[in-house]
């Protein structure tokens, strides 16, 4: 895919944080962007400021995702939204609070990639499965949320499998933030709670990752691997403020 210009592209959760960010640097580039999210006043201010199309409802319902799928037909979908999970100790977790993320980021992801195969999606096309460092590093303080994000990272693999044994040729890929972004709802929080039990300043948790990447920076990140030949086969992505993006195979 060596330009994004007219190519039909759908992010879930664009409307704020990382997924707003993809979605301003896939506008940039001339894509056709639709953004899909809950919330109907930030879907209608990014539709006012960037001419996107918007659809609103719940990620988690499959009804949707085969409705979306189906009407716009992405050569490009980003599977990105996701809940922001409670911030605390093992010990201070109830079940419900403890496993929702995977109730939404890993229900959501198991849905569309479902549709993306048996629509399926159109020759050519790139599925982006959003990660996090979590599913490489853990995170003590954000209860099942590494392993959920390490499950989506498992699960874009499993759908290159499928997608390659019925001769589909959609590549599904993950993207790894190596670090909090301090710049979204979710990396705002945990960077508070982190720096409040260990008792230092959130400015010195932030300094620990090294440079800074807002959601913009992460966004064009995306634009790279959907564009440069050396991102079209791999399968996970890190992507770190002072190394940008760094494959992460084995």
């Amino acid at each position: 895919m060596q330009t994004l210009k007219g190519q039909k592209a759908v992010v879930t959760g664009g409307s704020q944080g990382l997924g707003l960010g993809i979605v301003e640097a896939l506008v940039a580039q001339g894509a056709l962007v639709t953004v899909v999210a809950r919330d109907p006043q930030r879907l209608d201010a990014v539709s006012k400021r960037l001419g996107v199309s918007i659809i609103q409802g719940d990620v988690t319902d499959e009804k949707l995702a085969h409705k979306v799928l189906q009407e716009v037909r992405p050569a490009v979908l980003v599977l990105n939204a996701g809940e922001t999970p409670p911030m605390a100790a093992l010990h201070e977790y109830s079940w419900e609070d403890f496993t929702r993320v995977w109730e939404v980021d890993v229900k959501a992801g198991f849905h569309w990639l479902q549709e993306a195969i048996r629509l399926p999606l159109p020759q050519g096309s790139r599925v982006i499965v959003g990660s996090s460092g979590a599913a490489v590093n853990g995170s003590p303080l954000s209860g099942s949320y590494a392993g959920a994000k390490r499950m989506l990272w498992f699960m874009a693999d499993y759908a290159n499998g499928v997608a390659k044994s019925l001769g589909l040729d959609i590549h599904f890929q993950a993207i790894v933030p190596m670090q909090i972004v301090g710049d979204t709802a979710l990396g705002r929080k945990a960077i508070e709670v982190y720096a409040e039990r260990r008792g230092v300043s959130v400015e010195t948790v932030a300094a620990g990752f090294g440079a800074p990447m807002p959601p913009r920076k992460v966004g064009e990140h995306v634009v790279s691997i959907l564009t440069e030949s050396k991102y079209e086969t791999g399968l996970a992505f890190g992507m770190k403020g002072d190394l940008g993006i760094v494959p992460l195979d084995k």
